[in-house]
């Protein structure tokens, strides 16, 4: 007779994807402030949308949390003052994007505190839905994991869509990022508290928070917080890449799949990042603004990695100084390092979308430097992708320039650019560079 073994209860998942080293190391360390930097770079477009306009003049002193840009309409976020001080100057500066974008100068005073002193608090309870969504409007949250997505737009559902589940992304697939993780430890009542919030204006009856297997710790202090009558719930997921991603995490939790061209709300889904859920929860019931957010810093060119509390408009020089960056740092990348983007100025400031800031030195860049060959056919990138499209035909069409026709005939539209199919080619073609490129092209043409 053979052995019985227990049942053990698998974590859920979606089809395909990667297992890179994932460097969570930072993810034991508790949250830690840094510092005020000496100028502050605050760009008036930190979200996707129309930039705020800015409200403040040259030479005028402006407190931490004060209004200093005001939003442009709905599809709009206003800007606040991440700290005390004076106005040096109002114009164009370098962002990550590699544009120049308006921004506000603001010289720190030496001896200010870091607490926040505008901010007027509010009875959430006695808000009805339009209420809550201008005053989460004003607070100035946008998609915090990254996406830039102003909250109260993403949280405004129309009346003719119904929402029945809210997912809660607290997967953080990404390589080296841990903030989520210790917000999820160390913040989970304004998590929870934000959630409350968010299924009152959505209309979601219920919400599932999704938490890769690899932070028990997560998982342990979000149940332990959970409201007994059922309606929030947490469950962990497979330690996968890209497991976050919104096709990917509602597969794997709900078991539901988005039809191709629509979003999450066309299946009675809405998915929200646990940070901007945290600072939903922390920045609405006080009525203040966001001036800072939570963000890992780490790479091997870092010689004090972490969690650090940054203000909104810290530039990359002053933060890498204070963790300690190694003079072997030769590339620094803002987000993960599968889908951040590089960086060509320290003088870029830190924004409201900036999960993480990674150094990395010449040891560990080397492998982007080899040479590209020609697709071997071994079909790799077919077994990984998490969209089931065929990146090995888009890379041959898109040589070619046949980027209608990648579109068109191969779905090119439905790939979000996570990178597995780049990270697993023997031949080492830039293939999400690639669909990059085609992806503009045909914007360009659309829009021609």
């Amino acid at each position: 007779m053979g052995i019985r073994l227990p049942f053990l209860k698998r974590a859920a998942t979606f089809e395909h994807g990667i297992h890179p080293a994932y460097h969570k190391e930072t993810g034991s360390l508790p949250i830690r402030r840094l510092a005020f930097a000496p100028r502050l770079i605050v760009p008036l477009a930190q979200h996707i949308g129309k930039a705020a306009v800015c409200c403040v003049a040259v030479g005028q002193e402006v407190l931490r949390g004060q209004v200093i840009a005001d939003p442009d309409g709905f599809m709009s976020l206003p800007v606040h003052a991440p700290a005390t001080g004076v106005v040096e100057a109002i114009g164009l500066m370098p962002s990550a994007s590699g544009k120049m974008v308006e921004s506000v100068t603001i010289r720190v005073y030496e001896a200010d505190g870091q607490e926040v002193q505008v901010g007027t608090p509010r009875d959430i309870d006695g808000l009805d839905k339009q209420e809550l969504l201008l005053a989460i409007q004003q607070t100035g949250i946008s998609g915090l994991g990254g996406a830039t997505f102003p909250a109260h737009v993403k949280l405004n559902v129309p009346p003719e869509t119904a929402i029945d589940t809210m997912v809660v992304n607290g997967a953080e697939c990404e390589p080296f990022l841990t903030c989520d993780h210790r917000i999820m430890v160390e913040r989970t009542q304004d998590l929870l508290r934000g959630i409350r919030i968010a299924m009152k204006v959505s209309g979601a009856s219920r919400t599932v928070i999704g938490v890769e297997d690899n932070k028990p710790d997560a998982i342990a202090a979000i149940e332990a917080a959970l409201p007994t009558d059922g309606s929030i719930t947490v469950k962990a997921l497979e330690t996968k890449y890209p497991q976050g991603a919104e096709d990917t995490i509602i597969c794997a939790l709900l078991g539901r799949e988005i039809p191709a061209g629509q979003r999450p709300a066309s299946i009675g889904v809405l998915v929200n990042n646990v940070m901007t859920l945290a600072y939903l929860g922390r920045l609405l019931p006080a009525g203040e603004g966001i001036v800072e957010r939570v963000l890992t810093v780490a790479g091997p060119a870092v010689e004090k990695p972490g969690n650090y509390i940054v203000p909104i408009g810290t530039p990359l020089r002053f933060l890498l100084e204070q963790v300690g960056a190694r003079s072997s740092a030769k590339e620094i990348i803002l987000g993960g390092p599968m889908m951040g983007t590089t960086v060509s100025s320290l003088d870029v400031p830190v924004t409201k979308g900036t999960s993480g800031v990674l150094a990395f030195g010449e040891a560990q860049l080397a492998g982007e430097t080899q040479r590209s060959y020609a697709c071997i056919k071994c079909g790799e990138c077919l077994n990984v992708c998490p969209k089931f499209l065929n990146p090995s035909q888009l890379g041959l069409l898109a040589a070619k320039r046949e980027y209608a026709l990648m579109a068109e005939r191969y779905h090119l539209d439905r790939c979000f650019e996570c990178g597995c199919c780049s990270y697993v080619c023997p031949s080492h073609i830039p293939l999400v560079q690639q669909f990059r490129i085609a992806k503009a092209v045909n914007r360009e043409r659309a829009a021609a």
